[in-house]
């Protein structure tokens, strides 16, 4: 029989994007013990909307694998919506999702059904203070701001038991989460509502204080995208328990490939470590190599998790760069000569930084010997980087249905009864499927053994999520059953243990009950996104005496601090008086400011807390001189 764990672990988690059905049961199928998608309102991706039809599908397939599905409300919410944001949630939860994700505090005074609430990184949760606050308050889950170092992560797990969830992989917004407001400022689309404009992507002019012009036309505030994959154990170490696969509005090969390549890696750590299990059922086959470099990357970085290190600035281009291949060695007539060629392949996307050093690329219409001949050729100057950021064959397999097949372990046991056949099916999660046949029972015509016909017969699951393991079969005598009666069986003891799984799949439930512990501040400013009458209530409920309207609600256009963030642009230029003092040469006249289009930004730097400020272009501001 399977053996059943008895002990205790704590279950370590892979949360991969949904950003539709069809991604979202990829993603299980991937090795994800947990996807989060997108309702048909309030997500923080406008684009990634999802009818509660599909959710409730999604929930039914997840739970098959004993996968949760958390839905993501995180938005802001205006007093107009909380009535429809009400009744959502209560249709969520009647459909059997696992946990909502969220920022706005009016959700903790609606009268919600005992549904699991995380909160969002949109919440800001960035010091023990304001973690335990959350948790006090009734949050089972805390997903940590990507800016925080180790230290940081393990002081917030020492202050409290809440369940701690990272991103470690994807996409980074420079900003702190939720207190990003370039989008509304620059054009009235609002992060915080689901309509980020990415001006963070957009390329600017960096000058100084005289007028001097440093940078011209690069992509100043973008940054390269996430990697942690080796830092897993030191974050379950740090206290983290989920790791989270950044990406709703990614393509599926995105999706398959970054939760495949996580899974592998925490595979291999949790195979040999007692305290720690796998948090959902099955293994996945996998028909392709999971390299992360294959599908979207702005080249990657380990942001701050082992502290501020290295520059993380993506500022050639916002787009994917891909996988590196090698250096243009010469231009023929054709085509190129490229290092690394055997790597390419027909229809592959290459992407380099050309001549006027901007980012460009052509597509590979053929490879003829070792010349690499593109749909059309451009000037290309010898020892230019190559990459491939598009992988045709990679992305035909990996989008294939069967590049990852998940599978539940059963064990089968065929016996008698005194009228016919009892096929008996038991999961490796313990729960149990019967099927009685009633048949004349019939010996053998020969004296070869029926076991072995019987056994290939029962092990062919096909398309089911199951795979045999182990066939016992105890007969008195040699009895014989037609193949079709087997399968029947088989079918039948399957089916039935598919709707078992989903029946007795053990949903935890929390109901919100109101606190009045008191918040770690008494005021608020508009950071923390005030922008309903609950929110207010729950604010002050717990003691806070000033609560500033949510920056949407009070916008003064050209005045405004737009955004708060751990990345420096004095920094990547080299001229960190911090940390480069003895590189940095000669200061920079501040402020420095940022330039695209009509939309002009002042930067100010504060060294002891190590963050930069972005300001709307009249905002007065002053500079305290650097150490």
């Amino acid at each position: 029989m399977l053996e059943l764990c008895t002990t205790m672990k704590k279950k370590i988690e892979i949360l991969a994007p949904a950003k539709n059905l069809v991604q979202g049961m990829a993603a299980i199928n991937a090795g994800a013990d947990a996807v989060y998608i997108g309702a048909p309102q309030f997500g923080a991706r406008s684009n990634a909307t999802n009818s509660v039809e599909d959710i409730e599908e999604l929930v039914k397939y997840a739970h098959l694998f004993k996968a949760q599905v958390f839905v993501v409300i995180n938005t802001i919410l205006y007093d107009q919506e909380l009535a429809d944001c009400k009744k959502l949630i209560h249709q969520l939860y009647a459909i059997g999702v696992d946990a909502l994700i969220v920022q706005d505090m009016s959700l903790m005074e609606m009268d919600l059904p005992p549904i699991v609430i995380h909160a969002s990184t949109q919440a800001n949760n960035r010091d023990p203070q304001h973690v335990k606050f959350l948790a006090d308050a009734g949050m089972k889950r805390v997903v940590l701001a990507r800016e925080l170092n180790l230290d940081q992560i393990k002081e917030i797990s020492s202050a409290t038991d809440v369940e701690l969830e990272f991103f470690v992989s994807g996409a980074l917004c420079v900003s702190f989460s939720g207190n990003c407001y370039m989008s509304i400022a620059g054009g009235e689309r609002s992060a915080n509502r689901g309509s980020c404009a990415q001006n963070c992507r957009l390329p600017y002019n960096l000058t100084d204080g005289t007028g001097k012009t440093l940078i011209a036309n690069s992509h100043l505030l973008s940054i390269k995208d996430l990697d942690l994959s080796d830092q897993l154990p030191n974050l379950i170490e740090a206290g983290i328990t989920s790791f989270k696969i950044e990406g709703r509005l990614k393509d599926m090969v995105y999706v398959k490939n970054n939760t495949s390549y996580l899974r592998k890696k925490l595979d291999a750590f949790l195979e040999n470590n007692e305290s720690y299990q796998k948090a959902s059922s099955g293994k996945t086959i996998y028909n392709f190599e999971a390299e992360m470099d294959r599908s979207f990357n702005r080249g990657y970085t380990d942001y701050f998790v082992n502290k501020r290190t290295e520059k993380i600035g993506s500022w050639e281009s916002p787009k994917s760069q891909g996988q590196l291949i090698g250096k243009l060695i010469e231009t023929k007539a054709n085509g190129y000569i490229i290092e690394n060629y055997d790597k390419l392949n027909n229809g592959d996307g290459l992407y380099f930084i050309n001549e006027n050093n901007e980012p460009d690329g052509v597509q590979i219409n053929t490879i003829i010997n070792d010349v690499v001949v593109p749909n059309t050729i451009k000037s290309i100057k010898p020892g230019t980087i190559i990459y491939r950021n598009s992988d045709a064959n990679f992305n035909k397999l990996v989008e294939r249905e069967d590049s990852a097949i998940r599978k539940i372990s059963v064990q089968l046991k065929f016996t008698e009864t005194n009228d016919g056949f009892r096929l008996t099916a038991m999961d490796e999660d313990g729960h149990e499927s019967v099927f009685v046949l009633q048949s004349e029972k019939e010996v053998a015509k020969n004296q070869e053994s029926t076991y072995p016909n019987i056994k290939k017969n029962l092990s062919k699951t096909g398309n089911t999520p199951f795979v045999v393991e182990e066939i016992a079969i105890e007969f008195s005598k040699n009895w014989f059953l037609p193949i079709s009666k087997i399968n029947e069986m088989r079918r039948v003891v399957l089916e039935q243990l598919i709707d078992i799984r989903i029946a007795q799949y053990h949903r935890e439930e929390f109901q919100i009950t109101k606190t009045d512990h008191p918040y770690p501040v008494s005021k608020l400013d508009f950071t923390y996104n005030v922008s309903n009458q609950l929110a207010r209530t729950f604010y002050k409920r717990h003691g806070v005496t000033e609560i500033e309207k949510a920056f949407e609600l009070q916008w003064d256009p050209g005045k405004s601090r737009v955004m708060t963030t751990k990345y420096c642009v004095k920094y990547e230029l080299g001229k960190c008086a911090r940390f480069q003092k003895a590189t940095m040469g000669e200061k920079v006249v501040e402020p420095l400011t940022l330039k695209h289009g009509e939309n002009e930004y002042k930067l100010k730097f504060n060294c002891k807390p190590c963050e930069m400020e972005i300001w709307e272009k009249d905002a007065e501001l002053e500079f305290e001189e650097e150490d």
